[in-house]
């Protein structure tokens, strides 16, 4: 089993395996056929609150991690979800975000600890 992670808007591969989309909203511009995701789960994402609170400015970084592991932590329900997704299969979690340092779905494969 291997967890990936990658912008939704790069082409999908065969490599990918089943594709999470892991962002509360749908991206812009972007079909629902473009985009090829298998399963979208927007309960795992940040908070509205967090996300604006965070607005990617990479100064706040430290500071969203620790936030956006205590949501995880409280939201049990999704992040079971989300492991029932992953099993013994290769997943790749997609996020929208242009920032590949400094994204939630970073902070979602630590947590399940599989980067």
């Amino acid at each position: 089993m291997a967890l990936h992670i990658k912008r939704i808007y790069e082409p999908k591969e065969d490599k990918d395996g089943t594709r999470i989309l892991v962002d509360r909203l749908w991206p812009r511009g972007l079909s629902k056929r473009e985009a090829a995701v298998d399963v979208w789960l927007k309960d795992i994402a940040p908070s509205p609150e967090l996300r604006r609170w965070f607005g990617h400015d990479p100064a706040k970084w430290s500071e969203f991690q620790r936030r956006y592991r205590e949501e995880l932590k409280k939201n049990v329900s999704a992040v079971e979800d989300l492991e029932r997704h992953i099993g013994k299969f290769t997943v790749t979690l997609l996020y929208a975000t242009k920032d590949l340092h400094h994204n939630h779905a970073i902070v979602l494969q630590r947590f399940l600890g599989k980067d």
